[in-house]
């Protein structure tokens, strides 16, 4: 018979009570440091910087190419693109367009659009030259672009103007949107079959078929909408914005409501993560330097963890393994590791480590080696 203590010092038991190494991503982020005018390449493996890859503008945006070897960045005023070689972690090149760009998005199968104040066009971009190749001419000054996945939809948000779904294959515009109240944020649902708008002052979020514009319904929200996040599988939608200390959960494929739930002070930008055994809601708390952690499934704050000052952006590494935050004023990179996270008593989460990134991060990418 088997004492407590021998069973206490078997392989087996020393096994079961030591932790899992964390192995880190074989990859890197790559962060856009607006201040400092340079892109940080980050290794993930070593949790450290490898390099600070310089240009001559303040990069707002960065892109990471699904199929080559393609980093991009969009600089801020000046119409620039630049192009980072992922490999040699070096700059390849700059181009300048002539135009005023204000977004640049990857599709899902990989074109390049850019979005340009002036003149007022959408740009398709060649991927390798950085050369427009067809573009459709716009009715006002456009804001923000989003493209629909699986399906071959553009939508373009105007300051003064209603909302116009563009064809990307025909290069047209297919339909202008008729909303009671100037939308501020708008998005595709998953399936690219249907858009969601949300307005800041009506507090209202309203949801369209498409093609053929059917409004589905108007949703009213309780508080100002200004950030939206969906869960990796596009089955909830998850908005915060100012007036409540919360997040509001939406069923996007039911067309309803389903809570509003109290996270964090005056809570911002978000990301979720999906692993086969939990699903996390990661919100940033700007104002108080941390992000707050809730169980997707029963809506629940199960932890929070401080992190730099003024965090702004965060992403998940493509394993599902950590969670990057970046801290815009204290300019570095809080990492968590998913697997640390486990309810307790007092409701915290480890912080796994802080890299030193840069001056104003404000946008990272994730590419695997």
């Amino acid at each position: 018979m088997l004492s407590r203590r021998h069973l206490l010092a078997s392989p087996l038991a020393l096994a079961a009570c030591r932790k899992e190494k964390a192995n880190g991503f074989d990859g890197y982020a790559f962060v856009a440091n607006q201040e400092g005018q340079a892109i940080a390449a980050v290794d993930l493996t070593a949790f450290a910087v490898a390099k600070h890859i310089r240009i001559d503008g303040r990069p707002k945006a960065v892109l990471a190419h699904p199929t080559r070897e393609a980093i991009y960045a969009l600089g801020t005023g000046n119409g620039a693109l630049y192009e980072i070689d992922p490999a040699q972690l070096a700059f390849r090149r700059k181009v300048t367009l002539g135009a005023d760009l204000v977004d640049l998005q990857l599709s899902d199968t990989g074109d390049l659009w850019a979005l340009s104040r002036e003149p007022q066009r959408l740009l398709l971009l060649d991927a390798a030259t950085l050369r427009p190749t067809r573009q459709v001419a716009l009715p006002a000054e456009p804001v923000s672009l989003c493209l629909a996945p699986r399906e071959p939809w553009a939508l373009v948000s105007y300051e003064k103007h209603p909302p116009t779904l563009i064809h990307r294959t025909e290069s047209r515009i297919s339909a202008q949107f008729s909303l009671p109240y100037p939308p501020t944020l708008a998005a595709f649902l998953s399936n690219g079959r249907a858009v969601i708008f949300a307005g800041r002052e009506a507090q209202l979020l309203s949801l369209y078929e498409l093609p053929s514009l059917r409004h589905l319904t108007h949703l009213p929200l309780a508080l100002q909408p200004e950030q939206f996040c969906f869960k990796p599988d596009g089955g909830q939608l998850f908005i915060t914005g100012r007036g409540l200390d919360a997040v509001v959960v939406v069923y996007p494929y039911r067309g309803e409501v389903a809570e509003t739930v109290l996270a964090g002070r005056a809570p911002g930008a978000m990301t979720a993560a999906s692993t086969p055994d939990v699903d996390f809601l990661f919100v940033a708390s700007p104002s108080r330097n941390d992000v707050s952690i809730l169980d997707i499934v029963t809506h629940k704050t199960i932890a929070v963890v401080s992190v730099g000052q003024d965090p702004g952006f965060l992403t998940v590494t493509p394993d599902n393994q950590y969670v990057l935050v970046l801290n815009r004023l204290s300019g570095d990179m809080a990492v968590l590791r998913i697997k640390s996270i486990v309810p307790n008593r007092n409701k915290t989460a480890p912080l796994f480590t802080m890299i030193p990134v840069g001056s104003r991060p404000v946008q990272a990418v994730v590419r695997a080696v």
